[in-house]
C-alpha cells in the first residue's frame, strides 16, 4: 500500500502560481510513476501531468504544457507539480496518483491516490 498526501492548494488571482505537493508513505517511492489529475465541477478526472520513477522523463497535457512543471525528491519521498500563469479554468479538485509501471495518462491504470487538494483561481 502507498499513501498519498497532498498539499499547497489554495485561493490565487489569476497570472499567479501555486506548487502543489504530494507526500508519500508506505512502500518505496522510488519504485512508483508519480501522476497529478484534477477533477473540476462537474467534469470528470482529467489527466495533468506524470513523471517517472526516476524524474528523467515527464510528460504533459497540451492544456497546461508550457504552464506546469513536474517534478519529485525521491530523498523526501514527494512529487510536486508547479504551477504557473494559472488561469480560472485551472480551478479544480488536484490529485496525485502513483502507479508501479510506466508513466501513463489514464486514471483507471494508477492504483493508490490521495485525497485531492483545492485550487481555485479567480478571474
Amino acid at each position: 500500500q502507498v499513501q498519498l498526501v497532498e498539499s499547497g492548494g489554495g485561493l490565487v488571482q489569476a497570472g499567479g502560481s501555486l506548487r502543489l505537493s504530494c507526500t508519500a508513505s508506505g512502500r518505496t517511492f522510488s519504485n512508483y510513476t508519480m501522476g497529478w489529475f484534477r477533477q473540476a465541477p462537474g467534469k470528470e478526472r482529467e489527466f495533468v501531468a506524470v513523471i517517472s520513477w526516476s524524474g528523467r522523463y515527464t510528460y504533459y497535457a497540451d492544456s497546461v504544457k508550457g504552464r506546469v512543471t513536474i517534478s519529485r525528491d525521491n530523498a523526501k519521498n514527494t512529487a510536486y507539480l508547479q504551477m504557473n500563469s494559472l488561469k480560472f479554468e485551472d480551478t479544480a479538485v488536484y490529485y496525485c496518483a502513483a502507479r508501479a509501471d510506466w508513466l501513463n495518462h489514464r486514471r483507471l491504470d494508477y492504483d493508490y491516490w490521495g485525497q485531492g487538494t483545492q485550487v481555485t483561481v479567480s478571474a
